[in-house]
């Protein structure tokens, strides 16, 4: 029998691996995922596939209740109309909140824009083409002021566009003196003003330049943040801005760029608001901001920043003119829909809460 003394073994894998007398490497859990957890991760990493399964539903609810009086080509292509200023403020607001901010003067600078174009070709006789540019400027620069102060002055953006919210409403009220421009005059000497008013006909399909104009936007934007270091960088700032800047990314530069951007949208926004009622009213798009962040939430955006699609954000928009049109057609009370849509807004943060506990 040897005299050695024996050693004790190890009881566990920690032990083994500070004993040294095991070259083991502690494993992570590897457990299946139920299907749950799958069903999870997939909405984790395709954000617009939840208000895109609830516009599918919804198209097939109302289409069984309406039949083809719903499903005609015009009426589809009267939702697209619906919302197409609701999408291309939206697109400004989602900018925004994949930032983890958020922006409640985009209404409000949506309207001024379209007023300067007005009363700068009306007023001052300005070519339209210029009074339009000299509108995209206004809102371009509303929204470097925003910028200015949330990433310079770090000031909350809740309250930096609240306050901007009141003072371009004010500014616009006392700049236009409440002076409605009619549809007529505009036709007649600036038809130019009007111009994502006229349509599109293919069959019974009318497709305005306004329609046009927003997909064609959503689907640039889509580019940008999906495909260019400019999106991903803006991704970061929302997910972490000190991280971010860590990582080398500009925060305060790409700050002060996404709420330009913003603002140029919605100045952009006013001009196709001009030709979708046809006259200039500072009186017009009074709830777009609540609109756009409507859209927003229900698209499967985060409010926490960070994290959705733009795609989410149009599917949003539609989803609310489908329940619009859907329960007009129905001939409910109006009222319904605000409940629904309030009901929907409250299930689309539950559901994004959820996602982010369970799948980060």
């Amino acid at each position: 029998m040897s005299d050695q003394p024996v050693r004790a073994q190890p009881h566990s894998e920690f032990e083994k691996v500070l004993s040294g007398s095991s070259t083991q490497v502690a494993a992570f859990d590897t457990h299946d995922k139920s299907a749950l957890e799958k069903f999870q991760h997939f909405l984790h990493s395709s954000p617009a596939a939840v208000p895109l399964i609830v516009l599918v539903l919804s198209l097939i609810i109302f289409g069984l209740l309406l039949g083809g009086k719903f499903f005609s080509a015009f009426s589809l292509t009267l939702i697209l109309q619906q919302v197409a200023i609701v999408g291309i403020v939206g697109a400004a607001q989602s900018l925004v909140i994949l930032t983890a901010g958020i922006d409640l003067s985009v209404g409000a600078i949506m309207v001024l824009s379209s007023v300067v174009m007005g009363q700068f070709t009306f007023r001052y006789g300005l070519p339209a083409e210029l009074s339009i540019l000299c509108g995209l400027a206004v809102g371009a620069f509303c929204g470097f002021i925003n910028g200015v102060l949330v990433s310079r002055m770090r000031l909350p953006p809740f309250i930096v566009t609240l306050g901007m919210w009141q003072i371009v409403l004010a500014t616009n009220f006392l700049y236009s003196a409440n002076e409605t421009i009619r549809a007529q005059d505009i036709a007649q000497q600036a038809p130019i003003l009007q111009f994502f008013g006229a349509n599109l006909r293919i069959g019974n399909a009318v497709f305005t330049y306004g329609v046009i104009a927003m997909v064609l936007l959503v689907a640039l934007l889509w580019y940008v943040l999906n495909r260019t270091a400019w999106g991903r960088h803006l991704y970061a700032v929302g997910d972490d801005p000190d991280a971010a800047e860590l990582a080398g990314v500009n925060v305060k530069r790409m700050l002060t760029t996404v709420y330009t951007l913003s603002g140029l949208i919605c100045a952009f926004a006013g001009w196709a608001l001009i030709g979708r009622i046809g006259s200039v009213s500072p009186t017009a798009g009074q709830f777009a901001n609540i609109e756009s962040i409507t859209a927003v939430v229900i698209g499967g955006l985060s409010l926490f920043g960070g994290r959705g699609s733009i795609m989410g954000m149009i599917f949003g928009a539609l989803i609310v003119g489908v329940f619009s049109l859907g329960l007009r057609l129905i001939g409910t009370d109006p009222q319904w829909t605000y409940l629904l849509i309030g009901v929907l807004i409250i299930l689309a943060v539950a559901i994004d809460q959820w996602i982010r506990k369970v799948a980060g």
